[in-house]
């Protein structure tokens, strides 16, 4: 008889499990002590999550630059606001309007990958940032002559997501505690999050993974060896486009309101950086860079405002400024020192360390 200890899970690592697990169920009561803004923090931080893991896929399995991820982000937001609002007089449920999001982000993920298919480099993150700008452009734009997203002024009033009469988007009593709005969210961005890092482990680990790779180290190649490069590459696309779209739904519910403002260029870039900081192509670092990213700057608010007002009795430098200057030297810093990013995956700091041996 075969043994199978060795590929039994070491009791540390199901200790460490049920460690974060319990961590992260009491998380949002510790939070709410502060108040609720730092669970709505949180909640953000699990959406660019989502996105994250989304914009890895096409650029850390498939070494595809995105620049115009944001706008899928877009997609299954507008879809949710339109077909759960008073906006067209529809209060459609979640399991009618999550899906149509997905499907409408996924066919737009098509769309960009398809002309793109022989544009690399450069002349790929130009198209795609192309591609970002026309579609908010687009919801800005698209109040007449009918008016289809109302323009600037955004959509309000948006529907909180709701399971047979549960809403998640107010407060209420439940077994004996008082649980709010944005924890009852927490609970449920958490929940999907988990189900979109165990797809993308499993995508990573399977044969449309082995393909992205293949193609992501030479493409020539990969071809030469019998993968269908056209069709991988519309694939990740798409399921990028995916859980961009499943965070954009899960945004406009949350927040109640979505407008164009909020998929901007900027956001796109955030979002790149999330994916290139944590370690291109390794799900803990892509978690990891996202985290960091999304609520530092809120600790950062937190703290440089308190300390400015001691020292000097009044505000000298704002938040942002600071938060986007310390922002652009970690990014220098991790560029030199961690080009790999600050958790890469075990093939890319091979790579990076073998490329690095060759020069002279």
């Amino acid at each position: 008889m075969i043994s199978t200890s060795k590929h039994a899970i070491p009791p540390k690592v199901w200790i460490g499990i049920a460690l974060c697990g319990l961590v992260l169920a009491i998380l949002p009561f510790v939070l709410g002590i502060y108040g609720q803004s730092w669970v709505r923090t949180v909640n953000f931080a699990l959406l660019y999550v989502m996105l994250a893991l989304g914009l890895n896929i096409v650029v850390g399995f498939a070494g595809l630059l995105d620049l115009g991820y944001i706008a899928f982000y877009a997609v299954g937001a507008y879809v949710w606001a339109m077909l759960a609002s008073p906006h067209f007089g529809l209060h459609l449920p979640f399991w009618v309007v999550m899906p149509a999001g997905i499907a409408l982000a996924a066919f737009f993920g098509a769309m960009l990958g398809a002309p793109t298919l022989k544009l690399r480099g450069d002349y790929l993150a130009i198209v795609t940032l192309g591609f970002g700008e026309i579609v908010r452009i687009f919801m800005n734009n698209l109040d007449a002559p009918i008016n289809i997203t109302n323009g600037p002024q955004g959509i309000n009033r948006v529907d909180a997501f709701s399971v047979a009469g549960f809403s998640f988007g107010r407060t209420e009593q439940l077994l004996g505690f008082r649980i709010t709005g944005p924890e009852k969210y927490y609970y449920l961005l958490l929940l999907v999050t988990i189900l979109i890092v165990i797809i993308c482990a499993r995508l990573q680990n399977s044969r449309i993974g082995r393909a992205w790779e293949a193609v992501r180290e030479d493409e020539v190649a990969a071809k030469a060896m019998g993968i269908n490069t056209r069709n991988i590459k519309l694939l990740a696309f798409s399921m990028g486009a995916t859980f961009g779209g499943v965070a954009g739904a899960m945004f406009a519910s949350m927040q109640g309101f979505v407008s164009p403002e909020s998929f901007s260029l900027t956001e796109s870039i955030l979002v790149l950086c999330m994916v290139v900081l944590g370690g291109m192509g390794n799900i803990p670092g892509v978690i990891l860079g996202a985290v960091l990213l999304s609520i530092f700057p809120e600790v950062l608010r937190a703290v440089v405002v308190p300390v400015q007002q001691t020292l000097f009795g009044e505000i000298i430098l704002d938040p942002d400024g600071i938060r986007m200057l310390i922002f652009g030297f970690a990014l220098v810093l991790v560029m030199i020192y961690r080009p790999a990013g600050l958790w890469p995956s075990a093939v890319r700091r091979r790579e990076l360390t073998q490329t690095q041996g060759d020069k002279p």
